[in-house]
């Protein structure tokens, strides 16, 4: 149901994201609007993984894989998009190059339909088929063979591709949130930051869909898929609110949803329609890194997170044991160090610096106020194995928040 629900306030989304008086960057408006298409291939996605499979598309790797990597396409989309119209004038900008990103995406979901369609009957794919064939994966052998591992996998492991798509998707809707962040300060417009907190529960929404994987998709925790739901829907809402701000802000009214032609004399569609036709104000930054510098730390960040996960987890109980509790804190967790890490940024920009009014994580022998030290590795080691464990999983999330983060940051 939430689902369902959640198309509504995302079309009204859209509409204000679209508003002419915004113009808000082609490639990355587009990129909002290819959403629906990854949204259209999970109602065939799930339709044949249950009727074909008999299991959920959460369970079928290579459609689930080929779905989310429209998502990914998505996010592509959008931090391109912002990214090119902060660091490029209107004339630089390659629409060609532009139109044939939208193009390839476009070709991304005819090669969904098409291996859907294939897939169970000519292709002879299985219900665990690995998506991509499982390219990057560790043969069984290999994987007995770490020192660490003391599990064997179920067969609905997700595979490398499918872990790899998922935090892709995550790592670039950080990305995507930083660079609209930026785009705020860079047409001295802040109602922009608005739409990256709105952002927020769709980020955790994410995070739901992947700590449901590293349970390996349990029934016991289907309140997660339920709570994804519900973000997803929350999202929409937050983010719709959050395009009405902007639009309004550069000039629309309730007069805008008239469909009839305005009137030529009409004093404020005038307005609109010049501010519309003038390129957008911009304080063009300094490009810090090229696309291809982007990939490649996207890259390293997806493929070092796809296998720390798949197979690091096989040393630990946890995701062998379902625990409601682990699951909803690391939901809760993960998107509360994103917004601190936005909250930070906000505190800073507003001219107070770290420790006068940011929030800080506290650190291993830091100096606080007043003298006061941070935690220590001593008082970890008083709690044992777990308390570094424990504290490892504490760095390892903040550093998989900080660093998409601070990459977008100057």
């Amino acid at each position: 149901v939430f689902f369902q629900a959640s198309l509504l306030p995302y079309l009204a989304f859209l509409y204000f994201l679209s508003f002419r008086g915004n113009r808000t960057p082609s490639l990355g408006n587009f990129g909002w609007q290819f959403l629906l298409l990854f949204v259209l291939s999970t109602i065939p996605g799930g339709i044949i993984s249950k009727s074909t499979y008999g299991v959920s598309l959460a369970d079928c790797d290579w459609l689930h894989g080929s779905a989310e990597a429209l998502l990914t396409a998505t996010n592509v989309l959008i931090v391109l998009g912002f990214k090119e119209a902060m660091t490029k004038s209107a004339e630089e900008i390659n629409a060609e190059r532009n139109n044939a990103f939208k193009l390839a995406a476009v070709g991304g979901f005819g090669l969904f339909a098409a291996f859907a369609a294939l897939g169970p009957g000519t292709l002879g794919f299985e219900a665990h088929s690995p998506f991509l064939f499982g390219v990057g994966g560790l043969g069984e052998d290999a994987v007995a063979g770490l020192p660490w591992v003391i599990h064997s996998e179920p067969e609905n492991a997700l595979s490398i591709p499918t872990w790899a798509i998922h935090f892709s998707s995550v790592f670039e809707f950080l990305f995507a949130m930083g660079i609209i962040w930026d785009y705020a300060e860079a047409t001295d417009n802040p109602k922009w930051k608005g739409l990256t907190w709105g952002m927020l529960p769709l980020h955790a929404s994410g995070i739901a869909a992947c700590t449901y994987h590293f349970f390996y998709n349990p029934s016991s925790l289907q309140f997660l898929v339920s709570t994804q739901a519900g973000l997803t829907l929350l999202g929409n809402i937050t983010v719709a609110i959050a395009a009405f701000r902007i639009a309004a802000s550069n000039g629309w009214t309730i007069g805008d949803l008239n469909p009839f032609p305005k009137s030529n004399t009409s004093p404020e569609g005038i307005v609109v329609d010049e501010l519309a036709a003038a390129p957008v104000s911009l304080v063009l930054r300094e490009k810090t890194e090229s696309t291809v510098e982007l990939a490649a730390k996207l890259a390293a960040l997806t493929l070092g997170a796809s296998y720390a996960v798949k197979y690091g987890e096989l040393a630990l109980d946890l995701p062998f044991e379902p625990n409601a509790f682990a699951g909803a804190a690391i939901v809760a967790g993960i998107p509360a160090l994103t917004a601190f890490q936005f909250y930070n940024r906000s505190q800073k920009e507003g001219g107070e610096g770290e420790g006068e009014g940011g929030f800080s994580i506290p650190g291993f022998g830091g100096g606080g106020e007043d003298g006061e030290q941070g935690l220590s590795m001593a008082d970890v080691k008083k709690y044992g194995v777990a308390g570094t464990l424990a504290d490892v999983i504490t760095e390892l999330a903040f550093l998989a928040v900080a660093v998409p983060v601070a990459a977008t940051a100057e």
